[in-house]
């Protein structure tokens, strides 16, 4: 009786650490005025306006849709707006994106049309906080350069913007050098998509929210249900943000649950 009662004193302890300090959001809550609110999945694009385009964004602006978009570095550290890490599936060039400069990088077509690669500056003077925007930092490793040169850009715009990152070290990084910025964690389970070890557990139970601490929950469609996020959004009241939503029904069912729909038409 006494070895079942220290089990379950420590499972109950184990389980008040695991929701109190690993996967509680930041407790001071940022500026999100504005910001909660649907976004474009990587702009408004189609099967002739390719994706993360200066044409996708101009037509999430004209119709004034909230921007998701997402930056990783150029070999000599320009901040370019592009979702993959390797050019294969969006151009006719193979290989990674980071091994091309930025001058190189403006040469490679998207998708056999007139539009090109951009740069997080060339969207955020198109944008020129006409909508809001939500940027994705790309990154699957220790590597946190991409941190620095992205607050570079955006400390002198005057638009509405948050951030988020499957990565918590990169969303630490930043809090460095943008602290009040609109910070989430974008959430997936990590071992039902890419195979079981130990980080992809502690990715999949939202453990490493104790590095990133974020303002918000972005998570996958599929485990809107799952612990992690029942913890973070209904017991710790942390916005929701939910991708990707590509249909009238999915966008409905969203907002039934307020739900801030990452989507696509």
């Amino acid at each position: 009786m006494e070895i079942l009662l220290y089990i379950l004193t420590t499972i109950a302890v184990l389980f008040l650490l695991y929701v109190l300090v690993l996967v509680r959001p930041r407790k001071r809550k940022a500026d999100k005025t504005g910001l909660i609110t649907d976004y474009a999945h990587r702009g408004l694009h189609s099967e002739t306006v390719p994706e993360n385009s200066l044409k996708a964004f101009q037509n999430a602006v004209d119709n004034g849709y909230g921007i998701e978009l997402d930056v990783q570095l150029s070999k000599d550290g320009e901040v370019m707006v592009f979702h993959d890490y390797t050019l294969d599936r969006m151009t006719e060039r193979k290989g990674k994106l980071c091994d091309l400069t930025a001058s190189e990088l403006k040469t490679v077509s998207l998708k056999n049309t007139d539009q090109t690669i951009p740069t997080l500056s060339e969207v955020l003077t198109l944008v020129d906080g006409k909508i809001p925007i939500l940027i994705e930092l790309k990154g699957e490793d220790f590597d946190t350069r991409l941190c620095e040169n992205v607050a570079d850009r955006l400390k002198g715009y005057n638009g509405k913007y948050c951030i988020e990152s499957f990565n918590p070290l990169l969303i630490k990084k930043m809090k460095e050098f943008l602290p009040k910025v609109f910070y989430g964690q974008l959430y997936t389970n990590v071992c039902r998509e890419y195979g079981v070890n130990l980080l992809n557990l502690l990715l999949t139970c939202m453990a490493l929210n104790v590095i990133s601490r974020p303002d918000f929950i972005a998570y996958n469609k599929l485990d809107r249900s799952s612990l992690p996020v029942k913890i973070t959004t209904c017991l710790f009241k942390a916005p929701r943000f939910v991708w990707t939503v590509k249909t009238p029904e999915e966008h409905e069912i969203a907002h039934s649950l307020n739900e801030n729909a990452i989507f696509e038409k």
